[in-house]
């Protein structure tokens, strides 16, 4: 039998729009995820968080038709009542492809118009323009890394939070692994993640955290709801005095996703690294 594209697998053929079309943003409740972790819809987060949103295929027609392109940084609260699923948001970016729009400023206040009614929250939205793409800088997690400890693994989900253990004392310290994966509940495709945690109080097991953080290999979940599957899981478990979670996705079709979750404190910066 003669392989052809048509029975590849690749997917099915995604039918990009030729023109804006904010419709395309399909949000999803946060609710939903949030329940599975046992917060309730009318109490109180206990995290502050924001998701940190890189664009980097992102362009549209000046009014005499001649294409511009930026990189994006979006900023979604997490407070927000919505997330908005990748794909949808790739392809209201890609219709913008044949827009003709008054200029980046505009581009600008159009993006945040849509995404606020999408995610029900009002988005940040800063758009770095060609001049100015040799001054974006690279920088990995501070933090000790845990992925040099020699364990024997072979528990690769669902997330088991019972490894999660914390002995006497107090310290504050950072931790950093680079071995998060976990699944797109949409496609199935793998997302793939540094992640790191910084706290304060009893100290936690390192191989218990490393175990628990590979045991979302096989587990399917969005970006934010891991992250605050993290959050919950180490704060129930090990009850830090502070404790904030941070993950760098890598990027699928133009696009990563860079949840941040804490009990206190201010937002990080938007500092890619590496495997970005």
């Amino acid at each position: 039998m003669t392989n052809t594209i048509d029975h590849g697998p690749l997917g099915a053929r995604s039918d990009y729009p030729r023109g804006y079309d904010a419709s395309l943003l399909f949000p999803i409740a946060r609710s939903l995820g949030r329940a599975e972790l046992g917060l309730a819809q009318a109490a109180p987060l206990p995290f502050r968080g924001v998701d940190l949103w890189n664009a980097y295929e992102l362009s549209w027609l000046d009014e005499r038709g001649k294409p511009q392109v930026v990189l994006g940084e979006f900023r979604v609260p997490a407070e927000s009542p919505n997330l908005v699923e990748s794909k949808s948001f790739k392809l209201y970016l890609n219709s913008f492809n044949q827009e003709r729009v008054g200029g980046i400023d505009a581009l600008r206040a159009v993006l945040a118009r849509d995404l606020s009614a999408a995610t029900g929250a009002a988005v940040e939205v800063a758009l770095v323009p060609v001049e100015r793409f040799g001054a974006q800088r690279f920088a990995e997690f501070d933090g000790e890394c845990i992925d040099a400890i020699d364990a024997a693994i072979d528990d690769y989900g669902p997330p088991r939070a019972e490894y999660l253990r914390s002995g006497a004392g107090q310290v504050e310290e950072t931790l950093v692994s680079h071995l998060l994966k976990s699944n797109c509940p949409v496609t199935g495709q793998p997302d793939w993640a540094s992640v790191q945690i910084r706290y304060a109080g009893a100290p936690i097991e390192r191989e218990g955290l490393l175990r628990y953080l590979v045991s979302f290999r096989d587990h399917a979940g969005f970006h934010e709801q891991c992250v605050e599957r993290i959050f919950v899981d180490v704060m129930r478990r090990c009850a830090p005095e502070m404790l904030a979670v941070y993950a760098r996705y890598t990027r699928r079709g133009g696009l990563d996703i860079n949840p941040w979750r804490g009990s206190a404190g201010d937002a990080p910066g938007n500092l890619r690294n590496a495997r970005q």
